[in-house]
């Protein structure tokens, strides 16, 4: 049996959610931090080794609260998905990369929107249009975006079940018609930039308000969401002359 933790796994989730919702990247400063300001809460605060070890084994009941929260929100009901990479870099030498325990991981892989090759992996995510995360993948560069997908859909094909008339977002590395005809059969529908027919066809349509006119907060979020996306494609100089061609695209036709 051995003897029982200072700290349960329970309290070290709480831990780390509040290290989360605080903002403290540094689990050094977190804990600094909560030893000045939440000693009273905690029956033991371990020290940073201590700490990250714990979280790591915990790794587990971490994922597994995060999806609890996430099914407890509206959200998470939502049809419409939106999915994307982004390079993870872990290493910038040759050393690094021979003596990093990541080898048979992770990759050389090119990122697009920043015109470079970067050795790391690259992280998958399928969200919902206000930010809720409903599958995340880490995969080696080399495996082709389709094939990371397919895989993320089918390890959580029960999760697919559960709906009706999923439209999936994606630009134009995930478009494939073996692979829309195999997303057809999961009852996903694949929308991506250059599918604009398809969209009208369905009876669907994005509306691109005009940034001078925002007022509410939601609307200026979407406005905000467009501009990072011309920025991830396009990259940071261009983003805003895009973001603003698009928004007159739209409001003339």
């Amino acid at each position: 049996m051995g003897r029982p933790p200072l700290l349960c796994d329970s309290e070290l989730v709480c831990l780390a959610v509040a290290q989360a919702l605080l903002g403290y990247r540094s689990e050094a400063r977190w804990l600094r931090f909560a030893r000045k300001r939440l000693a009273n809460l905690f029956p033991y605060l371990p020290q940073q080794s201590g700490y990250n070890k714990r979280l790591r084994a915990a790794l587990p009941l971490v994922k597994r609260m995060i999806r609890e929260l996430a099914t407890d929100s509206d959200f998470w009901t939502d049809t419409v998905w939106i999915t994307d990479s982004t390079p993870v870099p872990c290493g910038m030498s040759r050393p690094t990369v021979q003596r990093s325990s990541l080898a048979g991981w992770a990759g050389y892989g090119y990122c697009a929107s920043h015109s470079r090759f970067f050795w790391g992996l690259r992280l998958y995510l399928v969200c919902t249009p206000t930010g809720m995360p409903i599958l995340w993948a880490l995969a080696n560069p080399k495996i082709g975006e389709r094939e990371v997908l397919a895989a993320m859909l089918e390890v959580d094909a029960e999760l697919v079940a559960r709906r009706e008339g999923i439209l999936l977002i994606s630009d134009k590395g995930f478009a494939s018609k073996a692979f829309e005809k195999d997303l057809a059969q999961l009852g996903i529908e694949l929308l991506r930039p250059s599918f604009k027919r398809a969209l009208a066809a369905s009876g669907r349509r994005l509306v691109v308000l005009d940034d001078g006119e925002v007022e509410d907060d939601l609307e200026r979020d979407m406005v905000e969401v467009l501009t990072s996306l011309c920025a991830r494609l396009y990259g940071r100089r261009s983003a805003r002359d895009r973001a603003h061609r698009a928004l007159e695209a739209a409001q003339h036709g």
